[in-house]
């Protein structure tokens, strides 16, 4: 299939146009009601075993071309078998330490070319020709008001990428960036709180890539579909079209500025969410993920920046972004299995992953203002000892980082026969 790459000079935006489809104290955002969109989780069928086992083992004798990553074995009091699985980071159990983890922020410029203008009882959206541009390097000033409007610019600034004083239940946990501040509460009876930390660490934002999406792929969700229209439109991308378009053209190119698997890029998105079909809400709405590719594994997540308020309090600004890294962090290649848990947060079913957001979504950690005065959102996010069970080693013996979870996630979830 062919795919056009336009490389400009490196203060210049990146074009990347896809020709063919490919399957595989500031509180300023609005919420609003009209078609049910629902978050759902979407996880990346997991890297073949053994590049996970060449990965991790390179992390040991040549660290300088992977992530820094440690293994760990538990004995699940859930259901009494042995659980293995690998984590960003220095193993906690045997003095941790500190590590950091260079990091991209990538903005990309979407461009749809079809509206969704109505929605039938059973999610189908009808369509019509018609542009639309979603950038994160502009100012939205239909949601957001200035200074703080330009979705690039408040991610920088946000407790995601910049130190907070995090405080769980009573307790200093650090005054650090989020993710790792959670980190520390999962593991906090078993670090050394004086040392232990897993940062961004240093962050470097690229010149923005433009993707021109595929009528077949994406379209732009009219505000008058809802009954409150709210302040501008969403943005809908096939996942699987665009999961693929990332692996074979985006990341490769991106290798000339220093994307390798010993880092992290985050592809940034505005106002925009993945479905597949893109045409059907009831797919709808995937508002980040973490993903891989390649040998040694190339980790990355994009995650959207979402001003719509579409979704509700529970989920906006960086709310996707934090539950997205705290999954990074403690499952990088989508490949690290619990006990079976679910019927909680975005799970309807049975799931037997350690993906740290997906039990609370869209539960909110305590709101975090920044100096630019703008409030941030944050997810609260399940500790290790709510999959594998009791005790836990969690900050104060919880089983999430603001103590919504007091117990495990219980026995074994059964998918209905």
């Amino acid at each position: 299939m062919r795919r056009n790459l336009i490389l400009l000079s490196a203060c210049a935006t990146f074009v990347l146009s896809a020709m063919a489809p490919r399957m595989l104290a500031q509180d300023q955002t609005q919420e609003t009601t009209g078609p049910r969109l629902k978050v759902r989780s979407w996880v990346k069928p997991g890297p073949p075993i053994e590049h996970v086992n060449a990965t991790r083992d390179m992390s040991v004798t040549d660290p300088s071309k992977t992530l820094p990553l440690w293994t760990f074995f538990t004995e699940s009091t859930r259901d009494q078998f042995g659980y293995t699985g690998v984590m960003v980071g220095q193993d906690p159990f045997t003095g941790g330490g500190a590590s950091d983890v260079k990091t991209f922020v990538v903005p990309l410029i979407i461009n749809t070319s079809q509206i969704g203008t109505s929605v039938n009882s059973k999610g189908i959206i009808s369509t019509k020709p018609g542009a639309t541009t979603f950038n994160p390097t502009v100012a939205d000033t239909a949601c957001l008001a200035a200074p703080n409007d330009v979705p690039l610019k408040l991610v920088q600034q946000s407790p995601i990428f910049k130190s907070a004083t995090f405080d769980f239940g009573g307790t200093i946990v650090g005054t650090t960036q989020y993710v790792d501040a959670f980190q520390r509460g999962n593991f906090w009876k078993v670090i050394d709180p004086a040392t232990y930390h897993v940062l961004l660490n240093p962050v470097k934002t690229l010149s923005p890539i433009v993707i021109n999406v595929p009528k077949a792929n994406g379209l732009a969700l009219s505000t008058s579909v809802f009954a409150v229209p709210p302040c501008a439109r969403l943005g809908i991308i096939d996942i699987n079209w665009f999961d693929a378009y990332l692996d074979s053209t985006v990341i490769p190119a991106l290798a000339a500025q220093g994307v390798n698997p010993s880092n992290f890029p985050i592809f940034l998105v505005h106002n925009v969410v993945w479905a597949s079909p893109v045409t059907n809400l009831g797919t709808c709405c995937i508002l980040g993920y973490h993903g891989f590719t390649g040998l040694p594994i190339q980790t990355y997540s994009p995650v959207d920046f979402d001003s719509t308020g579409v979704f509700g309090p529970g989920v906006k600004d960086t709310t996707p972004m934090s539950h997205e890294l705290a999954e990074w962090m403690d499952d990088p290649f989508d490949n690290n299995p619990t006990p079976p848990w679910g019927h909680i947060g975005q799970v309807g079913g049975c799931s037997n992953a350690l993906e740290v957001g997906d039990p609370l979504t869209p539960t909110n950690a305590p709101r975090i203002v920044m100096p630019n005065g703008f409030t941030y959102h944050l997810q609260e996010l399940a500790f290790f000892s709510w999959f594998f069970g009791t005790p836990s080693i969690g900050i104060h013996g919880w089983f999430s980082n603001n103590g919504t979870f007091l117990t495990d996630a219980g026995p074994p979830c059964v998918s209905p026969m």
